[in-house]
């Protein structure tokens, strides 16, 4: 399918018409999907054949000290999985440190048993063994 000829002169209208805050046919976001509606094209039109175009838009947007709203859309939808990033960090951290002392604390029970054992099999040890219950049904 060839372009319509006047395709480049409506999608450079409504560039200019986007960018100057006056979209009749979109809501006037900074945006291809935006642009594409304002020009009366498909958004494939722009992205396959008038990439220049698209370039030209957002380049547009930059200099104008704007940002696209696809990458404030962007920038806002990364701010949560960083977040999510940074507590699991914490959070990884915390049971590694949890670990570290769980270990010591076995080690210290071991030694302790260990030491219990031997003084039980010891004939004049102070030391008794409690008695077992069998487990309750």
């Amino acid at each position: 399918m060839s372009p319509a000829p006047d395709e480049r002169d409506r999608i450079r209208a409504a560039m200019d018409r986007i960018l100057q805050g006056t979209a009749q046919h979109s809501n006037g976001a900074l945006t291809i999907v935006a642009l594409a509606q304002e020009a009366g094209v498909p958004r494939n039109v722009l992205t396959q054949r008038h990439p220049d175009l698209k370039n030209d838009f957002y380049a547009q947007v930059r200099v104008r000290g704007q940002t696209p709203d696809s990458e404030i859309r962007l920038r806002t939808q990364i701010v949560k999985p960083k977040e999510l990033r940074a507590n699991d960090a914490s959070e990884l951290s915390q049971l590694r440190a949890d670990v570290d002392h769980l270990f010591r604390a076995v080690n210290q029970l071991t030694v302790e048993n260990r030491q219990l054992r031997g003084a039980l099999s010891q004939p004049s040890s102070p030391v008794r063994a409690l008695p077992t219950h069998p487990p309750a049904q």
